[in-house]
C-alpha cells in the first residue's frame, strides 16, 4: 500500500459495489448519487449532484456509472427508425444521458473510467468517441452474459480474473417492477473487485 490512500469518486453508484472494494484496500473511496445508497455505508456516500461531487475535493481518479436507459443500443428502436428520430422526448433524454458520460470523460479528474452498456450510434455521436473495451461477467467469475463498455482516460483495460462457463442472460429475464432498473445496473462483484484492485494498483504505481 502506498503512503497516501487514493481519493476515488464513484459517480452514480448508489450500490457502493466498487466503493466497498476500494475501502477494503484502504482507499478513501466515496460513492455518489442523488439517491440514498443501498450498500450499507451512508458515511461513504455523497448524496448530491455528480457535478458538485467532482468539485468537492482533489480526486486521484473517478469511476462513473452514468444512466444508460435512453442511450443503450437495446432501446434504439424506440428512438429512431430508418435513420430518423421518431421520439423527441426520448431523444432529449438520450442527449442528456450521453452528455453526462461525455462530461465525465472530459472532467478535470486526471484518471477516469466510465461504464455503460453498448450505446447506439446517436449516443456515440454525443459522447464523441468509441468505448475502449467491452467486458463480460463470465470473464470475472460470473456465468452470465452482459456486454459492458468501458471508456478509459489514463486507466488501463481490465484483465479477466476468472473465465468461467455459462453465458446466460439472467439480467434480461428480470420481471417488471420498480427495482428492475436498479438491479440491472448493479455492478457484478467480480467486476467491482477487478476495477478496485487493478485500477488502484495502476494509480499507485503512477504516483510512485
Amino acid at each position: 500500500m502506498n503512503e497516501r490512500p487514493l481519493n476515488i469518486l464513484l459517480g452514480y453508484e448508489e450500490s457502493q459495489a466498487v466503493c466497498i472494494e476500494l475501502r477494503k484496500l484502504g482507499h478513501n473511496a466515496y460513492s455518489n448519487d442523488i439517491l440514498d445508497c443501498s450498500g450499507g455505508h451512508p458515511e461513504w456516500h455523497l448524496k448530491m449532484s455528480v457535478y458538485e461531487a467532482i468539485k468537492l475535493k482533489r480526486w486521484d481518479a473517478a469511476i462513473f456509472f452514468t444512466p444508460c436507459t435512453y442511450s443503450c443500443n437495446s432501446g434504439v428502436r424506440w428512438l429512431a427508425k430508418d435513420g430518423k428520430i421518431i421520439n423527441k422526448e426520448r431523444c432529449d433524454l438520450m442527449l442528456e444521458y450521453a452528455g453526462m458520460l461525455r462530461d465525465m470523460l472530459n472532467s478535470s479528474i486526471q484518471s477516469v473510467g466510465c461504464e455503460n452498456p453498448i450505446p447506439h450510434k446517436y449516443a456515440l455521436e454525443v459522447i464523441g468517441r468509441k468505448y475502449d473495451q467491452i467486458i463480460q461477467p463470465w470473464q470475472f467469475g460470473h456465468g452470465e452474459s452482459k456486454a459492458t463498455c468501458l471508456w478509459l482516460k489514463n486507466l488501463p483495460k481490465l484483465k479477466p480474473t476468472k473465465i468461467v462457463n455459462g453465458r446466460e442472460q439472467k439480467i434480461w429475464k428480470l420481471p417488471p417492477g420498480e427495482d428492475r432498473s436498479k438491479l440491472r445496473s448493479k455492478t457484478y462483484p467480480g467486476i467491482a473487485c477487478a476495477m478496485a484492485e487493478q485500477w488502484s494498483e495502476y494509480l499507485i504505481n503512477q504516483l510512485a
